[in-house]
């Protein structure tokens, strides 16, 4: 049994005679030792000692015993205790003893060993201190840490080894470690007698206790963490410079704002300069390039010590840079330049050309530079000088790769404050260039828009609409505001109209379309542009109502974030305010957004606008009735839609009007006779029976044209609706604008085109399809999908 198991005995207690030899062998002696009881008893007490130890059984008896031994278990191996024996004179007898065995903990095999060579080689600073803190044993990575002998460290507590304004919160921590019996750590920076260098800490104290649990010492382990330490050093001041630097357009302010980022967290002198050309609003060329000078004027200069006596030049000062010199290398390469400055020749040439310059170097010698070049979409603008006289530590690639990135993105607003003059100008005509030119023509509506920009002095607005045809003579209309103004709201509103048309591409129902543009909204595919082009208002978010017009089933479905509601004329003048549900504009999170559905009558007038239309002075409710009034008068049976948009404008635009987007449209139901459906059961004999009743239907149409054409889609579609759907099948024609041929099953797997190889017996029926049809598609339905193709037709509606 192993003694030093959890269900061993830890302790034996015995009795000798006047000769040494064990008398009184117990339960527990067996399982310290595993010798039995008739195996000990009558036996000398020290034949358990193992080899080197000079000491017969009598000298136990006579003389007694105290100390840690090495005893030879039954096992064959060794077990290291506390051994005692103490004399015992009996009254009525000879001289005896009793003898004492109390296992160590890992005692076997050397475990002493290794557990003392564990502390000496673990790589950290390890120490044991007496409940007073003293310490009582120490490692060798501590002497070295602390660059002391482990004498003059015993007996030292951490007020005699730390310094002043570290000790007293050390010696408080491990108080209360021996206190309340609980492990405390602590993270602290310090610079070691051992090193000229300041390190990060982790401090672990943990006391150490008996098997009462009474705290007889503390045990404390010392990791060095510089490593992560100045990680998280560079990673907080990247992210306080994304913060502050580039808070406005001005490129004196932003080249300040990084001085400001990297002194005194990274450097004790930072200088900034661009070039002359840049800051007189020419666009940077190849010109510095090849030129044997680059001439820079200081913009920014900060230091450790104030009023920056280190420079020799002021706030707009202009110098010519010899190519020798860093700033030159740095703009020339468009790399940074890591440097010594005291074994760098092109640095003590450029300080030795200048008397002053000479001067200050002297005065204030820099150890380690960094020269960073500002430079964003492939063009320099200047050069950032970072330098380190006071710290001790030298710059390092990290650091280096710290400076790069604070430069580039200074560079980026340098560069978006030089482009914000040209690109204002042109912030009109890109919006007016994303809102489209002409409204598509369909059967299934007839539609006007107006749009009226607003106050220009602050920047045009993000409203915007669209009407997109989808499958199925189906119709979208689209009308959006993106809130603030100009180029950020335009270029938002043009790439949400983009979205918006990709996602009908998709055949999403509407509340689908708007979570996945909500989605594009509160997460930009370019974060750092949000602070390329402040304007007067940088509000954040959308507005979006998109509704789908089905002209074959009269309904329409919506679905809106935050947008006002649209209003709906019947035929009969009755005029309907509909009460969409509750929604949040687009980007603010929360309700998820809801569809509803409305029955739309033919000749129903549809009408939707954006809130510059609306007076903000105004009770809503009371400007909502004065609409819908205004519509009911305004879009009688008959009546263009043109005069509906000037009607309502007339009536209803504010004073001072905001940007105002306007839809209007007339909704034309597809008659019975130009919708053919038939449903077949998922057996491939009854693909002759589609074509054929395709080709009667387009023979009563007068599209026999389109027979052949019509026959080969149909028969492919419905073959491999059942070859990989599931049955029931369904196939209907429209006869709209277009040629429709739809294809319905209840699987919603969706098939690919792919083009078939040579030898290949398959796979050419969409191929097909793709070539003799305008367009194709397909769109998931809740019990499935459909497949559909569009061919054109001559003369479409001719029979009506």
């Amino acid at each position: 049994m192993d003694p030093a198991g959890p269900d061993s005995a830890q302790i034996a207690v015995g009795m000798l005679d006047q000769h040494g030899h064990v008398v009184s062998w117990g339960r527990d002696a067996q399982q310290l030792m595993g010798y039995r009881a008739e195996d000990m008893e009558g036996r000398p007490l020290a034949g358990l000692l193992a080899d080197g130890y000079a000491i017969t059984s009598e000298d136990l008896v006579r003389g007694g015993y105290a100390g840690s031994v090495a005893l030879r278990h039954r096992d064959g191996g060794t077990v290291q205790a506390e051994f005692v024996v103490r004399p015992w004179e009996d009254h009525d007898g000879p001289v005896r003893a009793v003898w004492l065995i109390r296992l160590t903990p890992w005692s076997r095999d050397g475990g002493t060993d290794l557990v003392e060579w564990g502390f000496e080689q673990i790589p950290f600073t390890g120490g044991i201190h007496d409940l007073e803190l003293r310490l009582t044993q120490v490692n060798e990575h501590a002497c070295r840490a602390w660059n002391l002998p482990r004498s003059e460290m015993l007996g030292k507590g951490p007020d005699d080894l730390l310094p002043p304004d570290v000790g007293p919160e050390v010696t408080a921590l491990m108080r209360r470690a021996v206190r309340t019996g609980e492990s405390v750590s602590m993270e602290t920076f310090l610079r070691l007698p051992g090193g000229p260098e300041g390190h990060a800490w982790v401090q672990h104290f943990t006391p150490l206790k008996d098997p009462d649990g009474q705290v007889r010492a503390l045990y404390s382990l010392g990791i060095d963490i510089t490593a992560e330490y100045l990680a998280r050093r560079r990673l907080a001041l990247l992210s306080r410079a994304g913060r502050t630097v580039g808070s406005s357009l001005n490129t004196e302010r932003t080249a300040h704002e990084l001085a400001e980022a990297l002194v005194p967290e990274l450097a004790d002198l930072v200088t900034v300069d661009l070039l002359t050309s840049v800051l007189s609003g020419q666009e940077p060329g190849t010109t510095t390039l090849r030129a044997d000078s680059v001439t820079l004027r200081r913009t920014a200069q900060l230091s450790t010590i104030d009023g920056c006596p280190e420079a020799t030049l002021q706030l707009g000062d202009v110098e010519r840079y010899p190519e020798f010199a860093p700033h030159a290398r740095a703009v020339k390469t468009g790399r940074a330049v890591l440097s010594d400055p005291r074994h760098d020749i092109g640095f003590e040439w450029w300080v030795a050309l200048e008397p002053l310059r000479a001067e200050r170097a002297a005065e204030y010698p820099l150890h380690s530079a960094m020269t960073v070049p500002l430079r964003a979409r492939g063009t320099t603008f200047g050069v950032a000088f970072i330098g380190r006289h006071r710290t001790r530590e030298p710059f390092d690639s990290d650091d280096l790769l710290l400076a790069e990135e604070m430069a580039a993105r200074a560079a980026v607003c340098v560069d978006n404050g030089l482009r914000y003059s040209r690109q204002r100008a042109t912030a009109l005509a890109l919006q007016h260039s994303l809102l489209p030119r002409r409204l598509p023509r369909r059967s299934a509506l007839d539609v006007a828009s107006r749009y009226l920009p607003g106050d220009t002095s602050l920047g045009v607005g993000g409203d915007w609409f669209d009407v997109i045809p989808l499958s199925g003579a189906r119709v979208a209309l689209v009308v959006g505001d993106v809130v603030g103004r100009g180029v950020h709201a335009s270029a938002t509103m043009g790439r949400l109209r983009t979205a918006v048309r990709t996602l009908s591409d998709v055949e999403l129902p509407p509340d689908e379309l708007l979570t996945h543009l909500d989605d594009q909204v509160a997460h930009p595919v370019d974060p750092d542009e949000t602070h390329a082009l402040p304007e007067a208002d940088t509000g954040e978010g959308a507005t979006c109502l998109y509704a789908v017009y089905d002209p074959v089933s009269r309904r329409c479905s919506l679905a809106c974030a935050g947008h006002p509601p649209p209003v709906l004329v019947r035929p009969d003048g009755k005029v309907e305010l509909l009460e969409m549900p509750p929604s949040l504009p687009l980007g603010v999170g929360g309700l998820p957004f809801e569809s509803m559905e409305v029955e739309v009558p033919d000749d129903s007038t549809l009408f939707l606008y954006t809130d510059g239309l609306m007076d903000r002075d105004r009770d809503v409710d009371q400007w909502l009735d004065q609409l819908c009034r205004t519509l009911g008068t305004a879009a009688e049976s008959g009546t263009s839609l043109d005069s509906v948009c000037d009607a309502v404008l007339s009536a209803l635009l504010p004073d001072r009007p905001d940007d105002v987007a306007l839809l209007v449209a007339r909704t034309h139901a597809f008659p019975a006779w130009r919708v053919a459906t038939w449903e077949f059961p998922a057996y491939p004999v009854v693909v002759s029976e589609a074509r054929d009743r395709t080709i009667r239907q387009l023979k009563e149409w007068g599209l026999d044209e389109a027979a052949f054409t019509t026959e080969l889609v149909v028969s492919e579609l419905v073959t491999n609706a059942i070859r990989y759907g599931a049955g029931p099948v369904r196939l209907r024609l429209i006869w709209g604008d277009t040629l429709i041929c739809e294809v319905s099953d209840g699987s919603a797997t969706a098939p690919h085109l792919r083009r078939a190889g040579t030898t290949d017996e398959g796979g050419r029926g969409l191929f097909l399809i793709s070539q003799v049809s305008r367009r194709w598609g397909t769109r998931h339905t809740p019990h499935g999908k459909v497949i559909w193709a569009d061919q054109a037709v001559d003369h479409p509606g001719a029979a009506a």
